[in-house]
């Protein structure tokens, strides 16, 4: 089962995109919002961005006409949902590891496809998480104010 639901960065025109390598991903906008698409660890999960597609320089200096996330247990259904050319050229594949990282077999996984668009062009992200049920392979997408100093938002 899957859920598709727009984002509320929609509209807005973003300056600059901070991608830093630790499964974070920065926006701010030329309205002076700031957001942050990024998984609370917890214990024993693991979620992490696994791939871009598209040139994340697509999504600045215009406005975002498509902003939206789609995650699902199954990874071919939130594709096919979001992406349907993309769910083609990606293939479908399931990490089957017995005990990925020691916290017991991998029992829930979940999918998590972010699509944005602008009239320059578009990017997925797609994130893979996984856990032994319990915990949460959740993907957030929130607003928040940089407050301390030498944020990756600051310096842009």
């Amino acid at each position: 089962m899957s859920n598709l639901k727009q984002l509320p960065i929609l509209g807005k025109t973003i300056a600059s995109i901070v991608n830093d390598e630790s499964n974070e991903v920065y926006f701010h906008c030329t309205d002076g919002t700031h957001y942050r698409m990024y998984h609370s660890q917890d214990c024993c999960e693991d979620v992490s961005l696994e791939e871009i597609h598209g040139d994340l320089k697509n999504l600045v200096d215009s406005p975002l006409l498509q902003a939206e996330v789609i995650s699902s247990e199954s990874q071919a259904e939130a594709m096919a949902e979001i992406d349907k050319p993309l769910a083609v050229k990606i293939a479908l594949t399931q990490k089957t590891k017995a005990d990925p990282d020691g916290w017991g077999p991998e029992e829930s996984k979940t999918w998590t496809f972010y699509k944005f668009a602008t009239i320059k062009g578009s990017v997925t992200l797609r994130w893979y998480g996984s856990s032994n049920g319990y915990y949460s392979e959740r993907v957030d997408f929130e607003e928040f104010t940089p407050r301390k100093l030498g944020h990756p938002m600051l310096q842009k």
